[in-house]
């Protein structure tokens, strides 16, 4: 009987456990106006339109939020952290880089969640116009997913 019980435990040892897998779903980068708006109504046709607006009235603008979905399968054992790196327009022979980091927390279950780490204050005058961006999702130092603009090659 005690031969059995140390062969299953021995068993149930030597089974593979599976590592969390995440996945960057979609990326939106959104302009936010000086009431940290990205619409004025919650139509998508007028989210659009107000996002053209934006683009081209920079004076009314405060921030740039990179709107996040992503989903985890399994669990995960290191913390869970989504970051974004930009590129700017270029000063002398380098462009300019930044990067920003937000922590996540997985809810559970079979749905996606949404984060959204935002370029905001005087990080977002200073940098100016964003040329490329790539944002990853992270377990702790092991990439999860990533996803990028055309131009970030």
């Amino acid at each position: 009987m005690h031969r059995r019980f140390l062969y299953l435990l021995l068993l149930l040892t030597a089974l593979p456990v599976s590592a969390a897998t995440g996945r960057i779903l979609k990326v939106l980068p959104q302009y936010l106006d000086r009431k940290g708006r990205n619409s004025l109504s919650p139509s998508l046709y007028e989210r659009d339109a107000y996002q053209v607006y934006l683009r081209e009235n920079v004076t009314n603008r405060s921030a740039l939020r990179f709107n996040t979905e992503w989903k985890l399968k399994g669990t995960a054992t290191e913390p869970l952290l989504i970051r974004v790196e930009l590129r700017g327009v270029a000063n002398g022979n380098l462009p300019k880089q930044l990067t920003l980091e937000a922590p996540v927390q997985p809810k559970g279950g079979w749905f996606s969640h949404w984060s959204a780490p935002t370029l905001e204050g005087e990080e977002f005058k200073e940098f100016g116009q964003v040329t490329a961006w790539r944002v990853t999702l992270w377990e702790g130092k092991r990439l999860l997913s990533s996803q990028q603009s055309f131009l970030w090659n």
